[in-house]
């Protein structure tokens, strides 16, 4: 399976973990974050959300994020899994996993990447309300916590 994928399917997180660490006997840790849709945000009720994207430049942008975090931890493997279309609250949003022989690596890689994805690939997020439907703007917090990286950072 490709390093990072952006798809309308959803995924199964297991399989995605099983694929990257499968015959493997130097991993000994995976840290993993999935992400999913709230039913709410900004105080509004969300019935779905449409994520919209480039293709090609997006999926360029999140290889760029997993080769700068792999020349900054020694891991072994990036899984990121991406999805765009309409979903619904609950459904998973996006997979990030990172294989490496230690927690520590994997971890601090792991939030990395979900940090760098959340600023750095070009995702437009629009919400669906009762009132009707609105563009998601960037949250300063998380260009906050991406610029905590800056320098070889790391989190607060």
């Amino acid at each position: 399976m490709a390093r990072v994928r952006v798809q309308e399917a959803p995924f199964d997180a297991g399989r995605e973990i099983a694929a990257m660490t499968n015959g493997r006997r130097d991993v000994g840790a995976v840290a993993t974050f999935v992400g999913l849709v709230r039913d709410s945000n900004d105080g509004a009720a969300v019935r779905r959300m449409t994520l919209e994207h480039y293709a090609g430049m997006t999926e360029r942008a999140l290889e760029a994020i997993c080769d700068e975090a792999h020349s900054r931890w020694d891991i072994l493997d990036v899984r990121v899994v991406h999805r765009v279309g309409p979903l619904e609250p609950g459904e998973a949003i996006v997979l990030v996993a990172v294989a490496g022989a230690h927690r520590g690596e994997a971890f601090a890689a792991c939030e990395f990447i979900m940090d760098y994805l959340k600023t750095r690939a070009p995702f437009w997020k629009k919400e669906s309300t009762p009132a009707g439907e609105r563009w998601v703007e960037a949250r300063e917090s998380d260009d906050e916590a991406a610029a905590r990286w800056a320098e070889g950072g790391g989190p607060a």
